[in-house]
């Protein structure tokens, strides 16, 4: 099984310093759809790993963040792709929860759930330092958009060995298109 692992806001939709949400503030980053579909008509299994602590703050509850996620699910749907799972850690950063990135527990959850022994060739692409460094801690490989907070990411230079850098999350799709042709 071919495993890419996306982060959420910053990555497949916009960020926004006060939170996603709801449905209204939920918008797709241009191609980020098409690049999903590229990556599930290629053999991917996507799935989502999102820190969503403005539920831990109380900005939203579990039932407005399903909401905004069918309206990821149908929008990609219709792209053409398909999310496999998606995993969220609702915890506020001082709660010092095992499932917040930049801990890897998420995904060692995914992939105890796909059956996924060996994550050297599992894919993780965010726009954060926490992201990459939650795939790496997990023996990943991390992939960096510049989308999101990835500029400012970059800036710190302070990636992750071997951290792959892209404009977006269709360059991502192209670029692992393209290493199996």
């Amino acid at each position: 099984m071919k495993l890419i692992i996306l982060d959420r806001d910053g990555v497949i939709n916009y960020d926004s310093d006060e939170y996603i949400k709801n449905l209204d503030e939920w918008e797709p980053i241009p191609e980020s759809l098409e690049a999903i579909a590229n990556l599930t008509q290629s053999g991917y299994t996507v799935v989502v790993c999102s820190n969503q602590s403005g539920i831990g703050r109380g900005l939203f509850t579990l039932e407005e963040l399903n909401i905004i996620h069918s309206k990821m699910h149908k929008l990609v749907g219709q792209a053409g792709g398909e999310i496999a799972a998606i995993f969220c850690c609702p915890h506020k950063p001082t709660d010092n929860c095992d499932c917040r990135k930049p801990k890897p527990k998420m995904i060692f959850d995914i992939c105890e759930r796909f059956n996924i022994d060996n994550l050297d060739s599992v894919i993780m692409v965010g726009d954060s330092e926490r992201d990459l460094q939650a795939i790496y801690a997990a023996g990943g490989i991390p992939f960096l958009v510049k989308t999101g907070n990835g500029k400012k990411t970059l800036v710190k230079n302070n990636l992750p060995p071997n951290t792959l850098i892209f404009e977006n999350l269709l360059e991502v799709s192209e670029y692992l298109i393209m290493q199996e042709s």
